[in-house]
């Protein structure tokens, strides 16, 4: 009797070992910054310094007066071909499916049926075709687009990308704008 009452408890003493091993220690604070050494940069040179000299050009990003701010990438010149398969191709390349929208009346967002706080109209386009499920040259989204041009001479088109594991759309930008834009 007296032996299993010693292997009783030197069970027991085994798996809360076994327990305490698995637990994780409390926290107890942060260690004190007295044990880092401190370096310090001596450094006279007035070139390393933030400046707006003259010697940086900008480039005027959205003249405000008579234009429409539109989506992503609007404060920018109008895309070159090159350009612009370049974003498709960074489009493709973060594994999102391509697809193209089009609008006839207004290229942005504006305010018509209500007043509310939050409420805008021109949020949603018109699809042009199905979205490019399996895509993987931009050559190839290049050429739709230009079928939407000839389809809709007068409308502004925009390549929107899914990321079709999230549900979300990851990227918009107008890719043609009408004359006169």
């Amino acid at each position: 009797m007296a032996s299993s009452l010693m292997s009783n408890a030197a069970s027991a003493v085994a798996s809360a070992g076994s327990v305490q091993a698995n637990m994780v220690a409390p926290f107890n604070g942060l260690k004190s910054t007295s044990a880092f050494p401190v370096s310090r940069k001596n450094n006279v040179d007035i070139t390393s310094l933030a400046s707006n000299g003259g010697r940086v050009q900008c480039m005027q990003v959205w003249p405000p007066i008579g234009k429409k701010k539109f989506e992503t990438l609007s404060y920018l010149p109008p895309l070159s071909p090159e350009s612009l398969l370049a974003e498709i191709q960074y489009l493709l390349n973060n594994g999102w499916v391509p697809c193209l929208e089009f609008e006839t009346e207004h290229g942005f967002v504006y305010r018509e049926n209500h007043r509310s706080p939050g409420y805008y109209d021109g949020r949603y386009w018109t699809m042009w075709k199905l979205p490019m499920f399996g895509c993987t040259d931009p050559v190839q989204v290049v050429n739709e687009l230009d079928e939407a041009k000839k389809a809709y001479p007068n409308a502004f088109i925009r390549i929107i990308g899914f990321d079709s594991f999230r549900q979300v759309q990851c990227i918009s930008f107008i890719a043609y704008k009408p004359p006169g834009f």
